[in-house]
């Protein structure tokens, strides 16, 4: 699920949201913005917050 592998990347890489948002399948940032509202009740920004690994760090995501 698109969602899910969202989660994964925000809790595990620094990347743009927008990179996120393109590489799991929504098109853009806003449309996981509304996504993420409708099913977490939180936008990325927030979740990133709340449940990024400690050890977060950058890498470049799968094309």
């Amino acid at each position: 699920m698109r969602i899910e592998r969202a989660q994964r990347q925000l809790e595990q890489v620094t990347a743009p949201l927008s990179g996120i948002a393109r590489d799991c399948g929504f098109g853009s940032a806003d449309r996981m913005r509304r996504a993420f509202l409708r099913h977490l009740g939180v936008n990325p920004s927030q979740y990133r917050q709340r449940f990024a690994s400690p050890n977060i760090h950058s890498k470049g995501l799968s094309a």
